[in-house]
């Protein structure tokens, strides 16, 4: 049974950090694109980053240079360094695995989700 249970979440200033981390289970992890998304309150789904099997890292223009995205195909978790956090990266964040070596930030491409982890930024 796929498994992806994230943790992390919470509430900071702005210009504070996160960590958001995604433990998953069920399926072959070090094979598999791994994406994180985030949704706010009346609106869609969004690609926040995504990693492939070697490396590769693709992110939102909102969170270039703010957002690292890392993983370890030895072992779990997935993890999502937030920086220099805003008021408008307040929203539900979800981690999801691909059934692919590479990525596409697409919430349509991704096989598996997790339950997601709210994040909330004060100004």
């Amino acid at each position: 049974q796929v498994q992806l249970v994230e943790s992390g979440g919470g509430s900071a200033q702005a210009g504070g950090s996160l960590r958001l981390s995604c433990a998953a289970s069920g399926y072959p992890y070090s094979t598999y694109c791994m994406g994180w998304f985030r949704q706010a309150a009346g609106k869609e789904r969004e690609g926040v980053a995504s990693i492939d099997t070697r490396g590769n890292r693709d992110y939102a223009d909102s969170v270039k240079g703010r957002f690292t995205i890392s993983r370890d195909n030895a072992k779990n978790p997935l993890y999502l360094q937030m920086n220099s956090l805003k008021p408008e990266d307040t929203a539900m964040y979800y981690c999801a695995a691909r059934g692919r070596w590479w990525c596409l930030l697409r919430t349509d491409e991704y096989n598996y989700w997790g339950q997601g982890t709210q994040v909330t930024i004060s100004s």
